[in-house]
């Protein structure tokens, strides 16, 4: 996969591989400013809550770069953008992080001036990109264990190089699978109501040569039944300190029928997706989207006038059925809050 969030320093701006118009086109988003960025997440130019806190990096630089150094009000114009920015999406957990980890920078310095607090951002944020490709590259060594060769493995929506900085968590473990030398065979489900499998996981794979299909969502169950699913990898968006995974809505279901028939089920994250402040799944905010992703398909109505739409973006997989969570640091097993606690809070 081509690097798909592009940084250029010198001319302070951002670029994204837009995937609206994935597969079909490879259009380029330009952000110059703020306003862009937080465009680009709510409009879901970009998607992922790795990638989101990758761009959210970016963003912090691009807000930085448009304030005047001699303005005397910059430093209170700049914590009112980071915390626009900060509530660009409610529920991925890398988007605060990053931009808290961006502010700390900024703050452990008071007297620092803004044309330098911009280069000490840009480098961070760099790091941040550089730092995420390598945690997922983990997340495959560790994960690739758990497929054998020969394994048909599905997945859910797009945790891949597209929803990362550039390689991917569920993905990130096909990927290193693949590398071993293992053949794998990839059923992505489509993801309503935008697609993001059938869009970006297929794009993704078929790219990199793996073998891969795509199944409608409310065909997972029967695919179970008949021995077509050896595995499931997803990604995660949060997950809080007893295991509680928030992913994109139809996890839930998927992993219901993984447990019912007796398939192994796994979530790949970074430890940046573990919530310290959260305890369990039913305590974290979900986004609710436009109904016009749902009754609309492009311009053709599929929702007669006046009908309401429920459109979550994300549900909540409880721990108790979830089988391991890969991590950078290892594979975590129940007891989900001892093994969190021991490992990615110690």
């Amino acid at each position: 996969m081509k690097r798909h969030i592009r940084f250029f320093p010198e001319e302070q701006v951002l670029t994204l591989l837009d995937q609206r118009y994935l597969p079909d086109q490879e259009k380029w988003y330009v952000c110059r400013r703020l306003r862009d960025v937080i465009e680009a997440m709510q409009r879901m130019v970009v998607r992922g809550a790795p990638a989101i806190g990758v761009v959210a990096a970016y963003g912090c630089c691009l807000s930085a770069a448009t304030l005047d150094p001699g303005d005397p009000e910059w430093q209170r114009e700049l914590d009112e953008k980071l915390k626009r920015l900060a509530q660009a999406r409610p529920t991925a957990v890398n988007l605060s992080n990053v931009v808290g980890r961006m502010r700390d920078v900024w703050k452990s310095d008071a007297d620092i001036k803004l044309d330098d607090l911009l280069w000490l951002w840009i480098r961070l944020a760099r790091d941040i990109h550089s730092e995420d490709i390598a945690t997922n590259k983990s997340i495959g060594e560790n994960g690739m264990q758990l497929l054998e060769d020969g394994d048909s493995v599905m997945t859910h929506c797009n945790a891949g190089a597209l929803a990362t900085g550039g390689y991917g968590t569920a993905l990130g473990v096909f990927r290193a699978a693949k590398s071993a030398g293992k053949e794998l065979y990839v059923i992505a489900n489509e993801t309503r109501p935008l697609l993001q499998g059938s869009r970006l996981t297929a794009y993704e794979l078929e790219q990199d040569g793996f073998s891969v299909r795509i199944a409608c969502d409310n065909a997972a169950g029967y695919l179970m039944s008949r021995g077509y699913v050896d595995k499931l990898v997803v990604g995660a968006d949060r997950i809080t300190l007893n295991g509680d995974t928030v992913n994109k809505i139809g996890t839930y279901s998927l992993a219901l029928l993984a447990f019912y028939h007796q398939i192994p089920f796994y979530v790949a994250a970074p430890a940046s997706t573990f919530d310290h402040d959260i305890l369990q799944g039913e305590d974290v905010p979900i986004e609710e989207r436009p109904d016009k992703e749902v009754n609309r398909i492009g311009e053709i109505k599929t929702v007669p006038d006046g009908v309401g739409v429920l459109n979550h973006a994300f549900d909540i997989t409880p721990n108790s059925i979830i089988t391991g969570i890969i991590t950078e640091k290892g594979v975590l097993g129940h007891p989900y809050e001892e093994s969190i606690r021991d490992t990615i809070f110690a």
